[in-house]
């Protein structure tokens, strides 16, 4: 007669059901919480532009449809007058003068930044660690250096009598120079205030476009070399398609600070000779304050962001438009 044993169960031999037994669920935020937490974020932000932006563009916005004068602001009267400032303003051949000057002077100012930056830019990331310190150390030093410090250089520079620029010139042989007035010309006027304005705008562009040029694999150079790329086909085809959201970005910055430069231009000649070089923030400062119509003035200044604006919209658009066109095309490359 036999009898059966039954074998034990090794100890470390775990059933099935026991190990995939699930555990509690891990807890999770709220949606709502998690939904909110975004704009809880944003808010402090978001109240400290109302009150040092916002503020300012409401009481702008509220003077542009008064009659404000000085005899206005001396007795506290307000006088409003509709839209009789603007309408003023929009039939002054004046205004569109200025609005078209401002127009060119901000788009050869931008491509000469950009064009500058980049290639300061590319030298950057071409030139060893000494050298590249020192450059980056200059470009600091330019950019850093205050508005209006920058400007009286720039009148010391081209002094008609004392100015290095005149004294350098005729030591060369250009005798005619010696006693060039920079600032008696329109054209030799624009000629210094973008000088200045290239100057301490190009670093910005230089530094950012360096620190671009970083992210980009040298295996894809190397790789662009083995198929005969030369310097151009490689910047064509490597360098330039991680350079161009930069640019895109540095390009669209540019343009809102050359076109709201004010400092660099009334610093320089005061808008002179005879308000040939006024731009628009210039032409409102000079109607609003230098005049005593300090309704026109908010009126001119309104246009000013108005147009703006429009630019920055449709330079907006072209990049829209061009990113859907790539997004595209990489699709179309996958499929």
């Amino acid at each position: 007669m036999s009898v059966r044993t039954q074998e034990a169960p090794p100890r470390d031999r775990v059933p099935v059901e026991a190990a995939a037994a699930p555990g509690p669920p891990p807890r999770r935020a709220p949606a709502g919480r998690k939904g909110s937490l975004p704009y809880l974020l944003l808010l402090p932000a978001l109240a400290l532009t109302a009150v040092f932006l916002g503020y300012p563009l409401v009481t702008n916005g509220m003077l542009s449809f008064q009659n404000l004068n000085m005899t206005q602001l001396i007795q506290h009267l307000t006088e409003w007058n509709g839209v009789t400032n603007y309408t003023d303003t929009l039939g002054s051949e004046t205004f569109w003068r200025v609005t078209l000057r401002s127009v060119v002077f901000t788009a050869v100012n931008v491509v000469v930044i950009i064009v500058v930056g980049t290639l300061v830019g590319l030298l950057l990331a071409r030139l060893g660690p000494r050298m590249r310190l020192l450059l980056s150390v200059g470009l600091v030093l330019a950019w850093a250096m205050p508005v209006i410090a920058a400007t009286t250089v720039y009148q010391w520079l081209f002094a008609q009598r004392f100015g290095v620029v005149n004294w350098v010139l005729a030591e060369l042989g250009f005798g005619s120079m010696a006693d060039y007035n920079w600032t008696g010309s329109q054209l030799s006027t624009f000629f210094v205030i973008s000088l200045l304005l290239v100057w301490t705008s190009v670093p910005f562009v230089a530094i950012n476009l360096y620190a671009a040029t970083t992210t980009i694999a040298k295996e894809l150079y190397e790789a662009a070399a083995l198929d005969g790329a030369g310097a151009w086909q490689s910047f064509k085809s490597v360098t330039f398609p991680f350079l161009k959201p930069f640019l895109m970005v540095a390009t669209f910055l540019e343009v809102i600070w050359i076109f709201k430069a004010f400092p660099h231009v009334f610093a320089v000649n005061e808008g002179g000779p005879d308000r040939l070089t006024e731009t628009l923030p210039v032409y409102a400062f000079v109607e609003g304050v230098g005049n005593q119509h300090y309704g026109t003035g908010a009126a001119i200044s309104v246009l000013t962001i108005l147009i703006l604006l429009a630019l920055m919209s449709y330079y907006l658009r072209l990049v829209l438009r061009q990113e859907d066109a790539e997004e595209s095309e990489n699709e179309g490359k996958k499929g």
